[in-house]
């Protein structure tokens, strides 16, 4: 995986999202035969209320801990179901043209699990033809149950003007993950992390924490 992409997977999951990364879209051409078109960076999908609990051994519910807020450059209003369709580059934040490309956003959102009907449940809709459109053009739309759908781009430079979608530098991915990481390090410290990001990101602070102390 991209070391990029790898770093995004590590801070959404922190956010408390699920993630699907490197996402292959693939088209039918002629004669029955079939081609990747693109693959889609990071697919992520948040519940409402998600965060991460520290329980208590032996004690009731009462006594669990919730720690962790969610990273204000996410944009989040509200604590609604949110969904990202994301592109990352390791330069400027932007989206490729084939990632606002119909065929690929219906493919998106169906592997989330809705919207790949033409109409909308009760017939009057544009159903999944509208979503798009609203995610072509405005960068977020909503889906029939209420889950906002967004197209983010993470990158080392941050447009000057508006894109018309949401943007996240990678120095603000990495300056979130840190302080999470230092905030909660009781609990990090002595935690098995399997994702490459955040085990990198917790040698880097367990090396300058050791570094502080004297001999």
């Amino acid at each position: 995986m991209d070391n990029a992409v790898t770093l995004i997977q590590a801070y959404l999951r922190l956010n408390g999202y699920f993630t699907v990364t490197e996402f292959p879209i693939v088209e039918a051409i002629k004669h029955g035969g079939h081609r990747t078109v693109t693959d889609i960076d990071v697919l992520a999908f948040r519940f409402p209320s998600a965060g991460r609990l520290i329980t208590q051994k032996g004690k009731g519910a009462q006594k669990d801990r919730l720690i962790g807020r969610i990273d204000s450059a996410l944009g989040i209003l509200d604590d609604g179901a949110d969904m990202i369709i994301g592109e990352v580059k390791e330069g400027r934040a932007q989206i490729n043209h084939s990632a606002r490309d119909p065929a690929v956003l219906r493919a998106a959102l169906t592997r989330f699990g809705c919207c790949h009907g033409d109409e909308d449940r009760d017939g009057h809709g544009d159903g999944v033809d509208a979503l798009v459109e609203s995610l072509i053009r405005k960068g977020q739309g909503t889906t029939e149950d209420g889950h906002r759908v967004r197209i983010v781009a993470f990158g080392s430079v941050l447009p000057e003007t508006d894109p018309g979608y949401h943007t996240i530098s990678l120095g603000q991915v990495i300056a979130y993950a840190k302080a999470y990481l230092n905030d909660h390090w009781e609990v990090f410290r002595v935690a098995e992390l399997k994702d490459p990001a955040l085990g990198f990101l917790a040698t880097m602070i367990k090396s300058e924490a050791e570094s502080t102390v004297a001999p």
